[in-house]
């Protein structure tokens, strides 16, 4: 039968039906997923509005789980029940032939400034699986639902197809608005009663190796200068406490790999000490340990007012490095899906990124296990 939605409002011993109203459009509805796709009840980072396929047509939201799944978001708008659900499983066909590389592109051109591997941190906690779109999950939204959609889609579960339907009802209070939402099937199971296929596969997370660091050189114009961290063994960062503490994190003996944002990876080397202030820091020089402020140096490390004394958290923190190897900016290396970061440092686990350093850096093998 339809789903359908109720709430009331308890006053007293009364309760008092909340009165179900008309969104001004799906559309509405679309723009409160991809603000917030939590509203479908899983943590979800949207990656793509209005996804062109090669077929003419356009996917309304595509958006990726915390295990690298694909989940196709279709609104039901106008369509006729037939119509709905051939058009998502039309869709399902296809973004289950894209590659890591193809889903990159399409979240780098959604998220805009912000790179998919930073945005899936933020939002999941932990760097993205090296597998991604090991499993799909077809949603079709709904702000009504028929009773031959309902049919339709509950045939296609019982044959493991993984689709489903959300219905979202709008509701009007004394002037407040709500959303409710019903399931037409539990999320975590299929008709059969197995494992919902979107749940099924995991991606491909790897083990850190307890040595790979990211490092992020945020070199920029009139500042921070990679030719300097290149020449006297260093990587720095700072202006706020929250540029500065990953770095001065990084333990003696860390491998870090250090990437410009915007360009690519340009060194690999190991962490020789700890982190200093760039006006305590020492460095090697000649196999001579001198103090950092005293060399000639191409940028600027300071970022309070002229004559008014830095705080820890306002200044530049360096780490000294020995490198392995280095290349100048205009020779840095990058791949689509290398992993990238909006943090000074963390820890890198990727195996992709780490296999491809290892080769064009000629490092020999990278232990991943």
């Amino acid at each position: 039968m339809p789903v359908e939605m109720g709430m009331w409002r308890i006053d007293g011993d009364t309760p008092k039906r909340l009165v179900a109203a008309t969104l001004p459009s799906e559309a509405t509805l679309e723009q409160y997923l991809e603000r917030d796709p939590s509203l479908l009840g899983e943590r979800l980072l949207v990656i793509g509005r209005q996804v062109h396929t090669p077929h003419g047509k356009f996917i309304d939201l595509l958006a990726m789980d915390g295990e690298g799944n694909l989940h196709v978001l279709e609104l039901k708008r106008d369509k006729t029940p037939r119509d709905v659900v051939a058009q998502v499983l039309d869709y399902g066909s296809w973004v289950s032939t894209l590659d890591r590389d193809s889903i990159i592109d399409i979240a780098n051109d959604h998220l805009g400034d912000v790179e998919f591997e930073a945005a899936f941190e933020e939002v999941f906690g932990t760097s993205a699986p090296d597998e991604l779109n090991a499993a799909l999950q077809l949603t079709i939204v709904a702000t009504d639902l028929d009773s031959s959609s309902e049919r339709i889609v509950t045939y296609l579960r019982a044959f493991g197809v993984p689709v489903n339907a959300v219905f979202f009802s709008y509701l009007e209070d004394d002037g407040r608005r709500y959303l409710a939402r019903t399931w037409l099937a539990r999320e975590d199971e299929s008709e059969t009663g197995g494992t919902a296929y979107a749940k099924s596969k995991k991606g491909k997370r790897a083990e850190w190796n307890g040595r790979d660091w990211f490092v992020s050189f945020g070199a920029y114009t009139g500042g921070r200068v990679w030719e300097d961290g290149r020449k006297y063994g260093f990587v720095s960062a700072g202006g706020g406490a929250w540029y500065s503490r990953t770095l001065r994190d990084l333990p003696e003996g860390a491998r870090v790999n250090v990437c410009i944002p915007q360009q690519g990876y340009v060194a690999i080397g190991e962490v020789t000490g700890p982190a200093q202030r760039f006006d305590c820091a020492q460095v090697s020089v000649d196999g001579h340990t001198v103090r950092l402020v005293d060399q000639p140096l191409v940028g600027t490390y300071e970022h309070g007012a002229d004559g008014v004394a830095e705080t820890d958290d306002m200044a530049e923190w360096v780490v000294p490095v020995r490198w392995h190897t280095t290349v100048p900016a205009e020779q840095a290396y990058w791949e689509k899906g290398m992993f990238a970061n909006q943090n000074s440092a963390c820890k890198l686990r990727q195996e992709f990124t780490l296999e491809r350093l290892a080769q064009h850096f000629g490092m020999g093998e990278v232990e991943a296990e």
